[in-house]
C-alpha cells in the first residue's frame, strides 16, 4: 500500500502561526528599540509623547487585533488577511510618531506575502506585491500633503524588503509548479513505457504463434487427403497454439487497461504521485522495463469443446524464462524446423526481467528463422557467465528478411537489451546464415539461488 511520508515538523506549522510569531517578535524589537539595554547609555530610539498613554495602548491594542484576525485569514482569504496586516502595521507606526512605514512593522506583511506568493497563483501575489507598495507610497504621500518630514531611505529598505520577499515566494511558487509537471510527465511517460512494453510483448508473441499456425495450417492442408492423422495432429497444434495466444492477448489487455486507469488518476489528481501499472511494488503488477504478471487475478478462457460456451476461468500462468526454451523448441520442431539447444555454463535463478527479455529475443529469432530462412536446422546457445547471461540463436538459412517483414522483430529485440543496458547484433554470418546475439549484463545480486 502506498504510505505518504509525513511533512517534517516546521513545514506542518500553518502560515497564519508564521506570521502571529513575525508579528509579536517586530513588536518586541520596537519596545526594546525604545527602552535602555543594559550597557547602553539610552535607547535607540526614543518613544513618542502618545506611545504609552493610553491612547497609545489603544492603538497598539487595535493593531494587534487586526493582526491577529489577518493571521487568521491568511489560509481562506489571502488578500484580505494581507489587508488587515497593512492596516495593523500603519496603525502602530502611527504610535511611533516617525516620518517612514518602519521595517519591523513590515516583518509580519513581509511573511504573509511570502505565503501568498508561494501557495497562490500568481496573479493573487502579484496583486498582494502591489497592495503592500501602494500602502508605503500612500503613507509618504500623505505626509508629504500635511507637510510632514518623511524618511525616504527608510522607506526604500521597506520596499526592498517587499520585493525581496515576493520574488522568494514567487521563486517557491515556481519550484512547485516545475515539481508538479515533472511528476505529472514521469506519471504520463511510465504509462507510455508500460504500453510500449505490452506493444513488444503482443507483437513477440503473436508473431511467433502465428507463425507456428501458418505453417501447420498449410502442413495439414497438404496432407489432408493422404494423411489424415498427420493433418489431424497439425491443427490440433494450431489449436493448441490459437488458445495460448488468445490466452496471452487476454492478460495483456488487463494489463494494458490497468496502465490506461493509472494514466487516468495521475491526470485527476493534477500530478500527485501515484504508483504506476508498473511499479514492482506488489504481485500481479508488470514493469515498465519487462517484468511480467507472475501471479494474479484469475482469467476466462476460451469455451470448452462441448460447445456449451461457459465460460471458465483459469489462474495466470508465470511468466515465461528461459526454462520455457524447450517447449519453444518443440513447437518449431512440430512446425518443421528442428531447434537445438545447448546451455553452457552453471544455470542459475535469473532477474525476472532478464529471464523474459532473454527468452522473448530467442523466441523473435526462431519465429523470423520459420518465417524467413528457408531451413529446416536452428541452433540455440545460453551461455551463463559470471556478470551476464548471453544467447545466440544461428541458421544456415537464406540470411534475410522476406520481402514483407517490417523489421520490427530486430527493432524490439535491440529495445530489450538496450533497455537492460545491454548488447544486440544481428545480421548475416559470413559462411552463410543468419545470427542474432545477445548480451545481458547482471545485477551484482541477480545470480544468486540455484535454478
Amino acid at each position: 500500500m502506498h504510505v505518504t511520508p509525513s511533512l517534517p515538523s516546521l513545514r506542518r506549522v500553518p502560515p497564519g502561526a508564521w506570521v502571529v510569531l513575525a508579528w509579536c517578535a517586530s513588536t518586541v524589537f520596537t519596545f526594546l528599540a525604545r527602552i535602555r539595554l543594559p550597557g547602553q547609555s539610552g535607547p535607540n530610539e526614543l518613544a513618542a509623547a502618545q506611545f504609552y498613554r493610553w491612547n497609545g495602548m489603544l492603538f497598539l491594542t487595535v493593531a494587534c487585533g487586526l493582526a491577529l484576525a489577518g493571521s487568521a485569514w491568511l489560509g481562506r482569504r489571502p488578500l484580505a488577511a494581507l489587508s488587515l496586516l497593512l492596516a495593523a502595521g500603519a496603525l502602530f507606526t502611527v504610535n511611533l510618531g516617525v516620518g517612514a512605514i518602519q521595517l519591523a512593522q513590515y516583518l509580519a506583511v513581509d511573511v504573509a506575502l511570502y505565503f501568498i506568493a508561494a501557495t497562490r497563483p500568481r496573479r493573487t501575489g502579484a496583486v498582494g506585491l502591489a497592495m503592500a507598495l501602494a500602502v508605503l507610497v500612500a503613507w509618504l504621500s500623505v505626509r508629504l500633503l500635511q507637510g510632514w518630514g518623511i524618511d525616504t531611505l527608510v522607506e526604500l529598505t521597506v520596499a526592498l524588503t517587499v520585493v525581496v520577499s515576493w520574488l522568494l515566494g514567487d521563486a517557491t511558487h515556481r519550484t512547485r509548479v516545475h515539481a508538479e509537471q515533472l511528476r505529472t510527465r514521469a506519471a504520463g511517460q511510465a504509462v507510455t513505457d508500460e504500453r510500449l512494453r505490452i506493444a513488444r510483448e503482443m507483437h513477440d508473441m503473436v508473431a511467433h504463434s502465428i507463425g507456428i499456425i501458418a505453417l501447420q495450417a498449410g502442413a495439414a492442408a497438404r496432407v489432408a487427403h493422404t494423411q489424415p492423422d498427420a493433418a489431424r495432429e497439425a491443427m490440433t497444434a494450431v489449436e493448441t497454439a490459437g488458445r495460448e495466444t488468445l490466452a496471452g492477448l487476454r492478460r495483456m489487455l488487463v494489463a494494458l487497461r490497468e496502465a490506461d486507469h493509472g494514466d487516468q488518476e495521475a491526470r485527476t489528481d493534477g500530478g500527485e504521485r501515484r504508483r504506476p501499472s508498473g511499479d514492482p511494488g506488489g504481485d500481479g503488477d508488470v514493469d515498465p522495463r519487462g517484468r511480467s504478471r507472475e501471479h494474479g487475478a484469475a482469467e476466462t478462457a476460451p469455451p470448452g469443446e462441448d460447445g456449451a460456451g461457459t465460460a471458465r476461468t483459469v489462474p495466470l500462468r508465470p511468466a515465461e524464462g528461459l526454462a520455457d526454451l524447450d517447449r519453444l523448441a518443440a513447437a518449431a520442431t512440430a512446425a518443421g524446423v528442428r531447434v537445438d539447444v545447448h546451455w553452457t555454463g552453471e544455470r542459475r535463478r535469473l532477474p525476472p526481467e532478464i529471464d523474459l527479455s532473454a527468452f522473448r529475443i530467442v523466441q523473435e529469432s526462431v519465429t523470423n528463422v520459420l518465417r524467413h530462412a528457408a531451413t529446416t536446422v536452428c541452433r540455440v546457445t545460453v551461455d551463463h557467465r559470471d556478470t551476464e547471461v548471453a544467447v545466440e540463436i544461428t541458421d544456415d538459412g537464406r540470411g534475410g528478411g522476406g520481402g514483407t517483414d517490417t523489421g520490427f522483430g530486430l527493432i524490439g529485440m535491440r529495445e530489450r537489451a538496450a533497455l537492460l543496458h545491454g548488447e544486440f547484433t544481428a545480421g548475416p554470418r559470413p559462411e552463410g546464415g543468419f545470427r542474432v546475439s545477445a548480451r545481458l549484463p547482471l545485477p551484482a545480486t541477480g545470480g544468486a539461488g540455484a535454478r
